[in-house]
């Protein structure tokens, strides 16, 4: 899996942080897969092709997202029979405020870690 496209570091030094950039550095997914995310909130119960059309990707790199998505547990998947036979995936994000939730989480086990860190250190003596 390739680096997200933020980092702890350029999002620390950007002075006014978007909420796409943070989302991204926090879950540590691709700029992509925070579009797809936010897209599905207002498109739930789609499937790749629906959500490929209206991002104007490929479904392959839609479903590559969806799959980083359910990962993180940022989306759910149904299975929805189809009446010719055969099934296709509908996928709906978790609601926003359930995501920011838990962005405020990890970034509070961060800032926690962090603490400690600072707290914990001491300079090795010769």
């Amino acid at each position: 899996m390739s680096e997200p496209d933020h980092d702890m570091q350029s999002l620390m030094e950007d002075a006014d942080p978007s909420f796409d950039a943070v989302m991204t550095c926090v879950f540590g997914i691709q700029a992509h897969e925070t579009r797809t995310y936010l897209t599905l909130l207002d498109h739930p119960g789609s499937t790749a092709e629906e959500l490929a059309t209206v991002l104007e990707r490929d479904r392959s790199n839609v479903n590559r997202s969806l799959t980083a998505l359910l990962e993180k547990g940022l989306v759910d998947r149904d299975r929805r029979l189809l009446d010719p036979g055969g099934y296709v995936y509908q996928y709906t994000a978790v609601p926003l405020p359930e995501a920011k939730e838990d962005l405020h989480e990890a970034l509070d086990a961060w800032t926690e870690t962090v603490h400690r860190v600072i707290e914990e250190f001491e300079p090795e003596r010769d």
